[in-house]
């Protein structure tokens, strides 16, 4: 998912108010006079005139209710469309000569690296793994290099010893054949998009849309065209993963400093010989950013491809959490983590290893040095591909490893046992789980169930008009009624009182945390790490403590929502509070103005569009972990979704996850600043 930005320093925002003089003045902020001046404001007189239509309108129908007449049958068609797939697949000509083809090098390309893997064996793939490991830290004695190469040893080592050692191969074949291929059609896509305003245009819409797509709604279509198995995980994995390295490889060409390409049109060097000399090398932090990125995001959906049939960790993990065998879901999350952990270290140590030659310059002996360890790992491959399984055998010793499945079986059971259901008074998380679930879940659900649709979709109007534009407006209020139309309104209305409550609780704990990691060092110190390590999780592993906290419910799934979500915007709100105006905090600080009149009269007013990005990024996050958590007892339309995936069914699956989509974009819409979502 692309990063947005936040204001440079100095940026103006327009509805940033100036300092106001503490004493008096301060203190009348929150007076009558100042409450009449906001309601003369048309925005919020219409906001709150919808809101009192919605309550109205709710109160007096108590039902809200999809006309019938209004609804289109699509599971017909959709049956009708299954059954000419099922029929056609080995006989149509589109099949035969062009996805056929498509599946057959998918599976083959990992089927070959898997392959790799087992003749090299165990021996060699740690070996090679460590050096990559180094060599991508800068093959030196560098501390930053000898973390990179020990993470890797450590990581190889720590799921051999897990016994999941065959699992970790088959998550990183198709991962490594992912990666390559997301990155190159991400570069491409990025080239265009960097070196054409009008490719740029055309790609943002369709990346826009991308983002805040649940991951889910990326597997049914291809699960039709390719069957279950590897060509459909690795197809939907692609597409997942390269938007991020398109808009940052496009954000590098285009933030290319201005005075190096004069420098090298002036030397009569033509568009290409800028493009190869100048251009992308000045771009190669950014993209290498975006490989990062797309690393990650791969990782996430390989993860989540085993619901259609891929092997390795997240087949681990899929039939673990189906039998509440928490102990083995557990063991397998703890490698997935710790494969985000060195994917993610091993990547930002290349970028900043770039950065450091592009500003400092490497020598001539080091270059060479790197270009043979490089070389070095090469003929390794070769070596232990050819030798290795003479050398060792192909997985992990028996003997080597640990079975953890038991001990945290019996650990997650003491833990449930011991806060689930018996903390003296205060009850347990079982008990508070269902508690929000009666008193916040149950209420809200059928208080949108009871209102109206046409007052809702005026409520939604509205919202998007005032936070963004008449198009944004438009735009949610035609979602809204492509919902109705498909006949999953009250489902739709299920899943959307999930989403709000999650994003309330999200947004509460985000912006206090991110205030204080922005005015408290030491708060800032202190979650980095655990934000850090948060963000490289892939979404299927949130599932597994918060099953063994409060077990399967709709709570769960908004716990999960909330953890998943939270890193985003507690980071997001940092950033903007940092970034505000010096020169307005300073003359806050010359009226006299204390640490907390700053805080709410100058750095909120100032970060207000950043605040609203973290919102609009918590609505997309949330919203993409509430589906997912159909796995856990979420129900509604992700359920659907799950059930779709499952059984291979277009007219259940599709119709849900083209419901999904249209909540992601009229949520992203209502949220999303005046202005658009800031490029990167």
């Amino acid at each position: 998912m692309s990063t947005p930005t936040i204001p440079e320093q100095g940026e103006k925002t327009a509805d940033a108010a100036p300092p106001q003089q503490p004493g008096k003045r301060t203190e009348q902020a929150g007076a009558p006079g100042g409450l009449a001046l906001l309601l003369r404001d048309p925005k919020v007189l219409a906001v709150l005139f919808a809101l009192l239509v919605v309550f109205v309108s709710a109160a007096v129908t108590g039902s809200g209710v999809w006309p019938s007449g209004w609804t289109v049958d699509i599971k017909s068609p959709l049956n009708d469309l299954d059954n000419w797939l099922v029929d056609n697949r080995e006989k149509s000509p589109i099949f035969l000569y062009f996805l056929l083809h498509i599946s057959n090098s998918a599976e083959s390309s990992v089927d070959a690296i898997v392959s790799l893997f087992d003749a090299m064996g165990w021996v060699g793939v740690t070996v090679v793994g460590t050096l990559v490991g180094w060599a991508a830290g800068g093959s030196d004695l560098s501390r930053r290099a000898l973390r990179t190469g020990a993470t890797t040893l450590g990581v190889f080592v720590a799921c051999g010893v897990l016994n999941m050692w065959q699992a970790t191969m088959e998550t990183l074949s198709l991962m490594t054949v992912a990666v390559f291929a997301s990155a190159v059609l991400g570069m491409l896509l990025g080239l265009g998009a960097g070196l054409s305003d009008r490719f740029e245009r055309m790609l943002r819409p369709v990346f826009d849309t991308m983002q805040v797509m649940p991951a889910f709604a990326y597997l049914l279509p291809l699960l039709l065209m390719f069957g279950v198995g590897v060509p459909s995980a690795l197809i939907a994995t692609v597409i997942y993963a390269a938007p991020p390295m398109a808009r940052l490889t496009s954000l590098g060409l285009r933030s290319a400093d201005p005075a190096a390409l004069e420098a090298s049109a002036s030397l009569g060097a033509s568009s290409w010989q800028r493009l190869w000399t100048a251009r992308l090398p000045l771009a190669r932090k950014q993209m290498m950013l975006g490989l990062n990125q797309a690393i990650m995001m791969c990782l996430s959906m390989v993860v989540l491809a085993s619901l259609i049939g891929s092997e390795g960790l997240g087949d681990e993990i899929y039939q673990a959490l189906g039998s509440l065998d928490v102990g083995t879901a557990l063991t397998a999350g703890i490698a997935v983590v710790l494969i985000a952990v060195l994917l993610d270290r091993t990547t930002a140590a290349a970028g900043e290893r770039l950065d450091a030659t592009v500003n400092v310059g490497a020598t001539r002996l080091l270059t060479r040095v790197r270009r043979s360890v490089w070389g070095l790992i090469v003929v390794l491959i070769g070596l232990f591909s050819a030798i290795g399984s003479s050398i060792a055998e192909r997985e992990w010793p028996d003997a080597w490893t640990v079975d953890l499945t038991r001990p945290l079986q019996d650990a997650v059971d003491w833990l449930t046992a011991t806060i689930g259901h018996g903390v003296p008074v205060l009850g347990g998380t079982e008990i508070w789980a269902k508690g929000f679930t009666i008193y916040v879940l149950n209420p809200l659900r059928s208080g949108l169930e009871a209102t109206p649709w046409w007052a809702l979709a005026l409520l939604v109007g509205v919202v998007g008009w005032v936070v963004g534009t008449w198009r944004a407006a438009v735009t949610a209020v035609i979602c809204l009624g492509l919902i109705g139309v498909m006949g999953l309104w009250e489902l739709s209305m299920d899943t959307f009182s999930q989403v709000i409550a999650g994003l309330v609780v999200t947004v509460a704990i985000g912006i206090v945390l991110g205030v204080l990691a922005a005015r408290i060092e030491r708060v800032e110190r202190m979650l980095r790490p655990v934000l850090d390590t948060m963000q490289t999780m892939p979404q299927f592993v949130y599932l597994i403590p918060v099953i063994a906290l409060v077990g399967l419910s709709r709570s769960a799934g908004i716990i999960a929502a909330v953890i998943y979500a939270c890193p985003a915007v507690i980071r997001i709100t940092a950033q903007g509070l940092r970034y505000v105006d010096p020169a307005a905090m300073e003359a806050s600080r010359s009226l006299g103005a204390t640490s907390k009149q700053q805080l709410l009269g100058v750095q909120l007013p100032l970060a207000r569009k950043s605040l609203l990005v973290g919102v609009n990024q918590g609505v997309v996050l949330v919203l993409s972990m509430v589906v997912i958590a159909g796995l856990i007892g979420g129900g509604a339309l992700g359920y659907d979704v799950v059930r779709g995936l499952s059984k291979g069914d277009l007219s259940l699956g599709l119709p849900a996850g083209i419901a999904i989509v249209c909540l992601g974009i009229m949520l992203d819409r209502i949220s999303q600043p005046a202005g658009g979502r800031p490029r990167e």
